[in-house]
């Protein structure tokens, strides 16, 4: 996929703020001094009386994007992954989560593909964390075009919203015709051997995984789930019948994440051979993005390998 346009989901969460300032005059954005790295500096440039920087204190930034929700105000509160979904777990639960509040929580740098940072922030756990919030819309768009189709979705919607966008540019998997909803899966590629389901980065790397399984004869069908919460059950349910086998894979632990709600949805609805790709039950490392996705068997290569092993065994 080299020759696919490539874009970081940090950089359409900068510009898609900027973009929708417009059309919702009640958005505002509030950031933790990393405005350059989550690229809500763009928006910064463009509206900076309603950009708010709260400085190195992301619990605190929570608690205020909280009290301006409950003036009509439509609060983004950016940062990383590991500090919006780790530091200031307690205010999101106990501030936004409890209330039931109309904030949107951007978290960026999520996952290995933040590289050279290193463990300290390279968060695995956020997606599982916020899922247990009760009433809490978690989000991990594939690439450019469904990062802002969810971010427009996410001002419509009244709730907590925590949407997770990467540092590395992705390929567009996408164009302007994808319709986009909260709760709703896409089927990319049929297929009636093994069910794919991917989010994030690792959407891209099924697609290329389902083409090297076509070469072997093993027909995949790649499933899109963008919205692991509420997660579309009916469409899992519906392939995994189809196929009898899943996989899921994404840049996030095993554990409670887009592997985690597969499971869940299938161990009650639909039991089925199952296999989840992504980090293994332990702490990233530094290193340049793409030999950590190459190493960890995230990438298309990496992916196919685990799926083959597993349907063929």
């Amino acid at each position: 996929m080299a020759d696919v346009k490539k874009i970081a989901t940090r950089q359409s969460y900068g510009e898609s703020l900027r973009d929708f300032a417009e059309e919702y005059p009640n958005l505002v954005v509030l950031d933790a001094d990393l405005s350059n790295a989550t690229k809500t500096g763009t928006f910064k440039k463009a509206y900076p009386d309603r950009f708010i920087n709260c400085g190195i204190a992301e619990s605190n930034m929570m608690s205020i994007a909280a009290g301006l929700s409950t003036t009509g105000l439509i609060p983004f509160a950016s940062t990383f992954a590991m500090f919006a979904a780790g530091r200031a777990y307690e205010q999101v639960r106990n501030s936004i989560g409890y209330p039931h509040l109309n904030v949107k929580i951007g978290a960026t740098h999520a996952g290995i593909s933040v590289g050279e940072d290193g463990a300290s922030h390279q968060c695995l756990e956020d997606l599982a964390l916020m899922r247990m919030i009760p009433g809490m819309v978690v989000m991990c768009p594939a690439d450019d075009t469904e990062a802002r189709m969810a971010i427009k979705a996410a001002l419509d919607y009244v709730g907590p919203v925590y949407i997770r966008f990467g540092r590395a540019a992705v390929p567009v998997v996408f164009d302007e015709n994808y319709k986009f909803e909260i709760g709703k899966g896409a089927i990319l590629r049929e297929g009636t051997d093994v069910t794919l389901v991917a989010n994030g980065l690792c959407v891209a790397s099924a697609l290329e995984a389902a083409d090297k399984l076509a070469a072997d004869g093993i027909s995949a069908e790649v499933i899109n789930i963008c919205t692991i919460k509420p997660l579309d059950d009916d469409l899992i349910v519906a392939s995994a019948k189809k196929t009898g086998k899943v996989v899921t894979a994404e840049e996030h632990s095993i554990i409670g994440g887009l592997g985690g709600a597969v499971a869940e949805c299938l161990a009650e609805k639909c039991p089925t051979p199952m296999y989840r790709i992504g980090v293994r039950d332990r702490f990233g490392e530094s290193g340049p993005a793409g030999e950590l996705l190459h190493k960890y068997m995230l990438d298309g290569e990496g992916v196919y390998k685990q799926v083959k092993e597993f349907v063929t065994k």
